[in-house]
């Protein structure tokens, strides 16, 4: 078999689209459409339908793309693993992380390791959580992090990282006066809400529902920066992860206040793709990063 044709098929069924392969793999359309035409040609089995401009896999083209997925997974494993005995101490560390792990926990992780690892770039992406996933599975980066687990037999998921969650106010609001709240000191207030779908999201309304109380959700921000300014200027009460909002409580810009009957947490999550070669600077990051957190742990408990 052509594996140059074969990879041109890939990336065209993959991208469902001639052209967008064709820039992906810096050649010309009409060449990504010969290329699949004389694989076609070579087997005398059609794999690809064309309406327009969208492509469409045939039976045999569904077969013929889950064996070449395999393939190409198998080759990018194995460029890894090469370069890793090539740069032996040196290298690139690819990470994609979630919004609030990836801008509040990740760079007092990331810093240990690049004063004890200087010849190591490390470059980080701040992604949805399903995108992190998605470029894990794509092994389009090393490592990933992301705040709630997906099932996904590529992927190597484990907990990294809880923390607490608490209420940030105002320190003017009238709650701020109090050492801890209950659910029903929520009870008719205006809540800053994250995105639905977000943990925070789904957390605060599961108190909601659980303690039967009523809130008023008008703002709803994508941003933890842009929920702890709200909350700042007084527009109401937000649920945010405790070391969110650690800069502002120091200043005394925003007061946090922790549930006095119960302990709401958050899980963090490592993940990576299973055959993905583990080398030793790579090893090196992950145990970086389970010493932070364990630390992390004591401290809050």
């Amino acid at each position: 078999m052509n594996l140059n044709q074969l990879k041109i098929f890939y990336m065209a069924a993959k991208r469902g689209s001639l052209s967008a392969a064709a820039k992906d793999l810096y050649i010309t359309q009409p060449a990504v459409t010969k290329a699949i035409q004389r694989l076609q040609e070579y087997y005398e089995v059609k794999f690809v339908n064309r309406f327009g401009k969208k492509l469409a896999l045939t039976d045999a083209g569904q077969v013929l793309y889950g064996i070449a997925e395999k393939i190409f997974e198998l080759e990018s494993l194995a460029e890894d693993s090469i370069r890793d005995f090539q740069q032996q101490k040196r290298g690139h560390i690819r990470i994609d992380s979630s919004e609030t792990f990836g801008a509040y926990y990740l760079p007092s992780m990331i810093s240990p390791f690049s004063k004890s690892n200087p010849q190591v770039q490390v470059s980080v992406n701040i992604l949805p959580t399903e995108l992190v996933a998605q470029n894990t599975v794509d092994l389009k980066n090393d490592l990933g992090f992301i705040s709630y687990p997906v099932e996904n037999e590529k992927l190597s998921i484990r907990e990294v990282l809880e923390d607490r969650f608490v209420i940030i106010v105002a320190p003017e609001h009238p709650l701020a006066r109090k050492k801890c709240l209950t659910p029903g000191d929520l009870n008719g207030q205006d809540m800053i809400m994250h995105e639905k779908g977000s943990v925070p999201h789904e957390t605060t309304d599961m108190l909601i529902r659980k303690s039967n109380i009523s809130v008023f959700k008008y703002m709803e921000f994508s941003n933890n920066e842009a929920i702890k300014r709200a909350v700042e200027e007084g527009a109401g009460i937000a649920l945010v992860s405790q070391e969110v909002a650690k800069k502002e409580i120091q200043m005394e810009k925003l007061i946090a206040l922790p549930f006095c009957d119960r302990l709401l947490t958050r899980k963090f999550y490592m993940v990576h793709h299973k055959d993905k070669h583990i080398s030793q600077i790579f090893q090196r990051l992950i145990d970086t990063v389970d010493n932070w957190a364990a630390k992390y742990a004591r401290h809050i408990s």
